[in-house]
């Protein structure tokens, strides 16, 4: 027989928390016009130079069209590490739904799964919920959804949603420590533990740490004997275990990832000011650097009221609370922040563990209402806390007139909408044998139902209302809690969306720019014979993951340090602080790296900042080595300051002049060590150097943001030290006097460095060019993460794979042994005997053999665990696994 919705009430209120949250997202982001609802791109800040992109090479490894595999992606950074990034961006089951979108669809793909996670943390919140204390469905789904949509959801994993797997972790491990507790499950709860640690481990840290401190206060509210807490304890950690276990082939190798990448900005912890942090439990309130604690209204008003719910028990009303305020306080301390943190500073928002605080804060106001509604002294004492937390948070700028009016409002709908139950809240008469099926209050465990402290309290001493006014009343207390939650967490998200497009750059969706970028790329790729660039001009940060090709641009919380450094080194620029490398449009550079084919595009329209250069995408071809050669007298001098003498380390060959250069203000004066920029911004100063007649001319200014001119080419450049560093660019040809003059256009103070230009010799370079070829590989091909090359014969010196030597690359020559590669200038290079004709280079991330050795071992373990749970059942019937329920000890949960 189909169960009521009485005995099963976990899948209703699952389903009603998905439909409000995904309801809620979408009309917010119909309302701020943001795409797929409207004109205006979702792509801001990392969502479009990181996520989308990562999604894009997803879709292309599900349908075979990627360079590389698992282990290795050739697409960005001449070759990079993939498992750390798809540990980091796309270890979720739900990020496999990419593959069935159209590949041009791959916005409103990454859209769809940010919904679907959204919708199913709330789910797994109502759900956990019912699992903590009987009550109502529908009151579970309400504060599912809260949970769902509170102010980090919204505000911070919305255009993260890699980090919205901690937000569906949180209550499914909370629902793990449940079944610890119970001794249910344990197969499951470790399945669970190893998906929320394969999903995104770092939000799972926090998850599962938080998940403990519920556990632990689950503990002491149960009131079990000593030595059956700790029992319990340890079966929950080696439940944590041995998931974490399962997941450590993924987690270790991100691990080791984060270890060899590019180090990014320190930033000191600071705490923010209590008024900004009361300001942020309050909706549409939005700050990048504060915790965005808002979880609704109604939630925080029921939290609030609490420790005044004299129908709760008094570790109830005392426990709940004190771990809310514990883990409040947790994170305005440097200590506890940066074990929040993983004990590393985050370079981004600081307080990424905020879903934890919103998740206490929805369990504790469950907990209220578990009880049965707070009566009007509690209700009161709730109000005037609320109160007095919004005086406070009044002095904080983040309170603007609408987050006045939308509390106003959302007050009233919690506050209304919970006087309305309790003024419907009655008795059923005695011969109806309880509360009729329409009552809108919430059941009670009987083991924690306390005498009323006062006659008043008590619904049977009231009069009964009517069945039609009590449905009368419980109708219109939905109506206004369920609107007052759907308002406010809608004004919210619409806040935060709209805030966003006015502190972070954007990034235009796939489109026309990008689908003729693809077009160009597929007709010019050559691959592995030599490399084709996406082009200088780039849309997002990570063009080759978009439109394909291999080039150096790549931006990744894991952008190695040997990559960073060696295209610094050779003149590249990068943003974020070194962690987004891009392309760099040099002919030594494209040699040296075996780039045959770039992309050039004119400037994309949607970067306002950027001058526009328009005129159809166009590819040229340069003739380059292949990816293999070889060096017969390697020079081992380190890197200096001079980009081009670096170029020429790498190139094997002397190739530049680099001029003195004297630089001028507009009046002809010389200006000191090449300041510009640093008086009025629309002076143009310029640059004199004389150049061999013909040369190619490089204006290398790390330091410098604007424009360069020399005759009829112009350049950009942009710097902003020390997020942004700019690249070498390439200006003509020089005049057949020698004589150069490059007018620069400063936007902002900054700076020309001696030897900033540089004057190629293309005779030069292509005689190197002709020599590399005839001694280097004669055959390359790639498979994966491996690189074959046949070598001449007699071949001495070194061989150089054109890739980075990232950590895990291991070469053999002939049919020796594979040893660790050895490293020329940052990249790879395998010494050659003379005797051998082949080199045979292959990838293997570090830490995969010790994930995977753990990984076998946690599997091992719970192989064995399960026989001998099967033998013991074979054996004899387990002992009950239930709670006690003694009234006395007034167990939550055990009903």
């Amino acid at each position: 027989m189909k169960q009521s919705t009485r005995n099963r009430p976990g899948r209703p209120a699952a389903l009603l928390a998905a439909l409000v949250a995904t309801a809620v997202t979408c009309a917010a982001d119909t309302l701020a016009r943001s795409r797929p609802f409207g004109p205006r791109t979702r792509d801001v800040n990392d969502l479009g130079n990181q996520y989308v992109p990562f999604h894009a090479h997803l879709w292309d490894l599900l349908h075979g069209r990627a360079d590389g595999g698992l282990l290795v992606n050739w697409r960005s950074g001449y070759g990079s590490s993939f498992l750390p990034d798809l540990g980091t961006y796309l270890g979720s089951p739900f990020a496999l739904l990419v593959g069935v979108f159209p590949r041009d669809q791959i916005d409103l793909a990454v859209y769809v799964i940010t919904v679907l996670k959204t919708a199913s943390a709330g789910a797994a919140m109502a759900v956990l919920l019912l699992s903590l204390r009987p009550g109502r469905w529908w009151a579970a789904g309400l504060l599912g959804a809260a949970y769902a949509l509170c102010g980090w959801s919204v505000a911070v994993a919305s255009y993260n949603p890699m980090w919205l797997d901690g937000l569906v972790a949180l209550p499914l491990l909370c629902l793990v420590g449940e079944w610890t507790l119970r001794r249910r499950r344990p197969l499951l709860g470790v399945l669970v533990v190893a998906l929320a640690w394969t999903a995104n481990f770092y939000t799972a840290y926090m998850a599962t740490l938080a998940a403990g401190l519920i556990l632990l206060l689950r503990l002491w509210l149960t009131g079990l004997p000593a030595g059956r807490r700790l029992r319990t304890a340890g079966r929950a950690v080696a439940t944590v275990a041995l998931g974490v276990g399962l997941a450590a082939p993924l987690v270790t190798v991100v691990y080791f990832g984060t270890r060899h990448a590019y180090p990014g900005r320190t930033v000191p912890f600071r705490p923010v000011s209590t008024p900004d942090l009361l300001a942020r439990l309050l909706p549409t309130t939005y700050s990048f650097g504060s915790p965005a604690l808002y979880a609704g209204t109604a939630a925080l008003l029921l939290a609030l009221a609490l420790p005044f719910h004299r129908a709760a028990p008094r570790r109830v009303r005392a426990g709940w609370p004190l771990l809310l305020a514990a883990v409040a306080l947790s994170f305005q301390w440097g200590p506890t922040h940066l074990l929040w943190h993983a004990f590393a500073t985050p370079q981004g928002s600081p307080y990424r563990q905020a879903f934890v605080l919103c998740a206490l804060l929805v369990i504790t106001a469950w907990h209220t209402l578990s009880y049965g509604l707070p009566d009007l002294r509690a209700l009161g004492a709730a109000g005037t806390l609320l109160a007095l937390l919004t005086a406070v948070a009044s002095r904080s700028t983040l309170m603007k007139p609408v987050s006045w009016a939308v509390l106003a409002l959302a007050v009233a709908g919690a506050a209304g909408g919970l006087a309305l139950l309790r003024a419907a809240e009655t008795r059923a008469p005695a011969s109806a044998g309880g509360t009729p099926p329409t009552a809108p209050h919430l059941t009670e465990s009987p083991a924690s139902r306390p005498a009323a402290a006062h006659p008043t309290d008590n619904p049977a001493s009231r009069p009964a209302l009517a069945p039609r006014r009590r449905t009368l009343l419980a109708v219109l207390a939905l109506v206004l809690l369920f609107g007052g939650q759907f308002g406010e967490a809608m004004a919210t998200s619409f806040v935060a969306t709209r805030q966003r497009f006015g502190h972070m750059d954007d990034y235009a969706p796939w489109g026309a720019r990008q689908r003729e970028q693809a077009e160009a790329v597929a007709r010019a790729d050559g691959w592995p014979r030599y490399r084709t660039d996406p082009g200088r001009e780039q849309t997002v940060g990570n063009d080759p993951l978009i439109v394909g090709g291999q080039g150096a641009q790549y931006y990744s919380s894991l952008t190695s340090d040997v990559l960073s450094r060696t295209l610094t080194a050779l003149g590249g620029g990068w943003t974020s602080r070194g962690r987004s490398v891009q392309s760099l449009d040099n002919a030594v550079t494209d040699a040296i790296f075996s780039v045959g084919a770039r992309v050039h595009s004119p400037t994309d329209p949607h970067q306002a900042y950027l001058p526009q250069v328009g005129g159809p995408s166009s590819v040229s071809r340069a003739d380059v080595p292949p990816l293999v050669t070889v060096r017969n007298r390697p020079d081992a001098t380190p890197f200096g300051s001079s980009p081009y003498r670096n170029q020429e380390l790498l190139l094997g060959r002397r190739v530049y002049t680099v001029p003195r250069i004297a630089v001028y203000d507009d009046a002809g004066r010389p200006l000191g060590p090449g300041r510009v920029g640093s008086g009025n911004a629309l002076a143009a100063p310029v640059v004199t150097a004389d150049c061999p007649a013909g040369s190619q001319v490089q204006l290398w200014a790390p330091h410098f943001s604007g424009t360069a001119r020399l005759a009829d080419r112009t350049a950009f450049f942009r710097s902003a030290r020390p997020r942004n560093r700019a690249a070498m660019e390439p200006l003509g040809t020089s005049p057949a006097s020698g004589r150069i003059r490059i007018r620069l256009t400063p936007d902002r103070p900054g700076s020309i460095p001696r030897g900033a230009v540089g004057c190629l010799d293309t005779a030069r370079l292509h005689a190197a060019v002709e020599h590399l070829k005839a001694t280097g590989a004669t055959r390359v091909t790639v498979s994966g993460p491996t690189v074959r090359a046949e070598l001449p014969a007699g071949s001495k010196g070194i061989a150089v794979v054109a890739a980075p030597r990232i950590a895990g690359w291991r070469c053999a020559t002939g049919d020796g042994a594979a040893v660790p590669a050895k490293d020329h200038h940052g990249l790879i290079a395998v010494p050659l005997d003379g005797t051998s004709t082949t080199v045979t280079c292959t990838f293997h991330p570090p830490g995969l053999r010790l994930g995977t050795s753990v990984g076998a071992g946690s599997l091992l373990t719970l192989a064995l665990l399960g026989v001998l749970a099967a033998v013991r059942h074979r054996r004899g019937t387990p002992p009950s696994l239930s709670l006690p329920t003694r009234p006395r000890e007034r167990v939550p949960g055990a009903a």
